[in-house]
């Protein structure tokens, strides 16, 4: 069931339902097959070769015609020289995280890209909003990877409330009664991870798709709070082990940046033991594999089936509340 909101207006998709960037996971394959399914995905460009997201975003042109977008991380080095190719590949739309987008905003906009941030607190957001962005994603410390401090309940009614973007909800949401709550708390859409880790056209390692499968709610475990580079994955052995060393990082800080390189690798690859493990919090809910289409079919159809009020009604009741200014 489509649900039309400003969300799904602006991208020009089906369903408000947007796959989120992960890194070394989020290619051709998967995003390719999100949108071709009404959603939105999204290819993860951050640290790749730019020929590889030349290729990646070829690729998934093959596989539909329907708006895709990039992730473009602002630290990368090779940002820049990024953010030109995605306007010569003529990207639909392109999300950002670790900076601000100022010193590229007026070229992809100039080039029709839809501009979504994703933060991490309200004062970010309209930070974002008076830069033009289109929309933000406001990501609570629920989900995998990079994280900030705020959890997804308090950041997204806070900033829904503070700016007249739309809102994407993210961080904890893997079900038709996330996407319901988001919706509740304001939001025009959703992003999601961790729910399409386990679908058939990502290209994770299997042992990855079963150590989600198999998850508990205290399964996660955040890393790098000391640092300043907070990332949340599942526990394992190198998490327990990065965690203990962490204790002292004036004096394990060097084997600490060994340990970093390539984790995130070996565990796409297949290594769990001995590699970073990103996941979401809400990987407790997700139990089955499927193919992405059948993920966002049964997601809208859960969705939908909540209490006595629509994901329709509610985004007409928000527009609504934000005619009057409520």
């Amino acid at each position: 069931m489509n649900v039309k909101t400003r969300v799904t207006e602006l991208l020009g998709i089906e369903v408000p339902i947007i796959q989120g960037a992960m890194a070394r996971i989020a290619d051709a394959s998967l995003a390719g097959a999100v949108s071709e399914a009404g959603g939105l995905g999204i290819i993860a460009c951050g640290g790749a070769p730019l020929d590889w997201v030349r290729d990646q975003v070829e690729a998934a042109r093959k596989i539909t015609s329907k708006p895709l977008g990039a992730n473009v991380m602002l630290m990368d080095p090779n940002a820049a020289e990024l953010a030109k190719l995605l306007v010569d590949l003529e990207i639909d739309v392109v999300t950002t995280g670790a900076g601000s987008p100022a010193n590229y905003m007026e070229m992809w906009k100039a080039a029709g890209i839809k501009v979504i941030p994703v933060v991490a607190s309200t004062a970010l957001a309209v930070r974002m909003e008076r830069l033009g962005a289109d929309a933000v994603v406001a990501e609570g410390t629920e989900s995998g990877g990079h994280v900030g401090e705020l959890t997804t309940m308090a950041l997204l009614p806070s900033v829904t409330d503070a700016v007249s973007i739309p809102v994407i909800g993210a961080g904890g949401i893997a079900d038709g009664r996330g996407i319901a709550a988001a919706f509740a708390l304001g939001a025009e859409g959703v992003q999601m991870g961790t729910r399409f880790l386990t679908v058939d056209e990502c290209t994770v390692a299997d042992a990855y798709k079963e150590k989600i499968l198999s998850a508990k709610d205290s399964d996660t475990i955040v890393t790098g709070r000391g640092s300043g580079h907070p990332v949340r994955c599942l526990k394992n052995k190198f998490a327990r082990s990065v965690k203990k060393l962490e204790g002292d990082l004036a004096k394990n800080g060097d084997e600490l940046e060994r340990m970093y390189v390539g984790s995130l690798r070996r565990a796409v690859e297949g290594d769990v033991d001995n590699g970073t493990i990103m996941s979401g919090q809400i990987a407790a809910v997700v139990h089955e594999r499927k193919s992405a289409k059948e993920v966002i079919s049964e997601l809208m159809s859960e969705a939908e089936a909540l209490g006595g009020c629509t994901l329709q009604q509610m985004a007409d009741a928000n527009a609504e509340r934000r005619r009057l200014g409520l």
